[in-house]
């Protein structure tokens, strides 16, 4: 699989060795509730908590080679932070579903992601991990998605592969926005504490993911 065309996970008949180190996670908020909800889940992690931080502000604020989009399913990229990294990154959204396209025949499952090239020297990837099937769809109180997206992302950094190598080899920061929390109209709490879950799922010991 090429960088063009983007990589996942899971489907591979070889993996790479899993890594023992992490990458750099910055968690972004642009409204205090938020902002708030990850501190709560940042204090609360019991592993590698020191690679883990907040951001108030912007996710193109931050400096990362990384950015997280919390799509949906077929890659549109339409609407709330999504719609903001096609404005930044002209043509990311074809590149997105080039690549779904490409790995999953059309539609990438809740639990899967994507990484592809936004065209810019910095972030340089994009890492597609859906929190609804459908455009728009709003979740409900009692979703995991915000959980399944955070760890096909944090999977997608330990075993993914481009063109030039493992993900991690060239991704040290990753800049994650809410998921779920804006269009998917999930409270941030409930969504921040999902995230850290994966995280521990990945990176240390398991978390529950409600």
């Amino acid at each position: 699989m090429t960088a063009e065309s983007g990589t996942h996970t899971g489907h591979e008949d070889v993996s790479p060795p899993v890594s023992s180190r992490t990458p750099e996670l910055v968690l972004c908020a642009v409204d205090e509730p938020l902002a708030t909800a990850w501190t709560h889940a940042v204090g609360s992690l019991r592993t590698e908590a020191q690679m883990v931080r907040v951001h108030r502000g912007s996710v193109l604020d931050v400096v990362a080679q990384a950015v997280v989009s919390p799509a949906n399913s077929y890659g549109w990229m339409r609407g709330g932070i999504d719609a903001v990294y096609e404005r930044a990154f002209p043509g990311v959204e074809q590149n997105v579903r080039s690549a779904v396209l490409a790995s999953y025949g059309g539609e990438l499952p809740i639990g899967e992601a994507v990484i592809v090239p936004t065209g810019e020297a910095e972030p340089a990837w994009l890492i597609s991990a859906p929190t609804m099937r459908e455009p728009g769809e709003r979740l409900p109180a009692d979703t995991v998605h915000p959980y399944l997206a955070a760890r096909a992302v944090f999977l997608q950094w330990q075993l993914g592969m481009l063109e030039d190598g493992p993900v991690r080899e060239v991704v040290d920061t990753i800049a994650m926005p809410g998921l779920g929390t804006g269009v998917g109209g999930l409270a941030p709490a409930t969504s921040a504490r999902q995230v850290a879950a994966a995280w521990e799922e990945v990176f240390g010991r398991r978390g529950d993911p409600r």
